[in-house]
């Protein structure tokens, strides 16, 4: 066989080729090739996980790199920062509407209300060695543990919170669990975002849970309205009630400054009269007398003054008074 095969490389080959040197060289040209084959680039968004016999021996970077030709060492370049998407409760049908999937996208909230979500994943590869070897279906795995994460979120929230204002905690506490339950697989996946696309009521019940959510919209502003009179009205009662406090306390305190004016008044004018009864008593008459005289029409007699020729003189004080300066008193000295 040997020889065989020397004369067909001495008939293909032309001069000394065909004798035991030229074989010595093609081998050695065919080594040398093959051990060339062990040469690989990694590119900047991969990373290089070199195997000996299917067996994992390091990880490369981007760059030029060697291993040993197959089939004692290969190489897999997995795309570390390439973004994948697995949508999850629909599918796209490629004419810009999407398919409901029932059997993924209808959930049971806390409150025991069945809700439709459909939402998106986003993730890549975290760890390229862990990505090859502990896991065989990528996507199928990272969409169950998304359902399965969801689920168990979305049973843990009421139905109202989950239409409305709560999107944002639900997708973060998502992530987190998806991203947990992963990990615990070994995975070697990073789940970058999850993303509600969308998110009501089954559509059976749609329009009788409208009409409940426009009956709760009608409650709320029913009860912001009252709460804005209540914090007008209760503001301005408050006022009145201590303005007229105050204008209680002040009377108060008038009241009680009066008498007690009163009452040192009453003991000045009884020390007095202990001095000078007369005085005093004199006194007391003239301004009782002013006193009553004040609001009442005067015209003062001379009763000694005109008895012989038939003249009476007085002395007009009403008209006097209404032309006496303001500040002038109602009776004469």
């Amino acid at each position: 066989m040997i020889r065989r095969g020397q004369d067909q490389v001495r008939r293909a080959l032309p001069g000394g080729f065909g004798s035991g040197k030229g074989i010595l060289i093609v081998i050695g040209i065919a080594l040398i090739i093959w051990l060339a084959t062990g040469i690989f680039r990694v590119q900047p968004d991969e990373q290089g996980v070199v195997m000996r016999f299917g067996q994992y021996v390091r990880t490369a970077g981007p760059g030029l790199h060697y291993h040993l030709p197959s089939p004692i060492e290969s190489v897999e370049l997995p795309r570390v920062t390439v973004v994948n998407r697995i949508d999850v409760g629909f599918t796209g049908t490629g004419t810009g509407q999407n398919r409901d999937v029932p059997e993924e996208s209808l959930m049971l909230t806390g409150d025991e209300n069945i809700i439709d979500i459909d939402f998106t994943v986003l993730w890549r590869i975290g760890d390229a060695r862990q990505f090859l070897f502990n896991i065989r279906d990528p996507e199928d795995t990272v969409k169950t543990a998304a359902e399965s994460a969801l689920r168990e979120i979305i049973g843990r929230t009421d139905i109202q919170p989950a239409l409305t204002d709560a999107r944002q905690e639900i997708e973060s506490a998502t992530r987190d669990l998806l991203q947990q339950t992963i990990d615990e697989y070994g995975a070697g996946i990073t789940v970058t975002e999850v993303q509600l696309q969308q998110v009501d009521p089954p559509q059976p019940v749609v329009d009788a849970f409208n009409e409940v959510q426009r009956a709760r919209q009608d409650r709320q502003r029913l009860r912001n309205e009252a709460e804005a009179y209540r914090n007008d009205i209760i503001p301005r009662a408050r006022g009145e009630a201590e303005r007229l406090s105050q204008e209680a306390q002040a009377y108060r305190e008038q009241v009680i400054a009066r008498a007690d004016g009163d009452a040192q008044r009453f003991l000045a004018v009884l020390e007095s009269y202990r001095i000078a009864p007369d005085v005093t008593a004199n006194r007391f008459y003239l301004e009782t007398m002013e006193e009553v005289f004040r609001g009442v029409n005067k015209v003062i007699i001379d009763q000694g003054s005109g008895g012989e020729q038939g003249v009476v003189p007085y002395l007009p004080l009403n008209e006097l008074q209404r032309r006496a300066a303001p500040g002038a008193t109602g009776v004469g000295e």
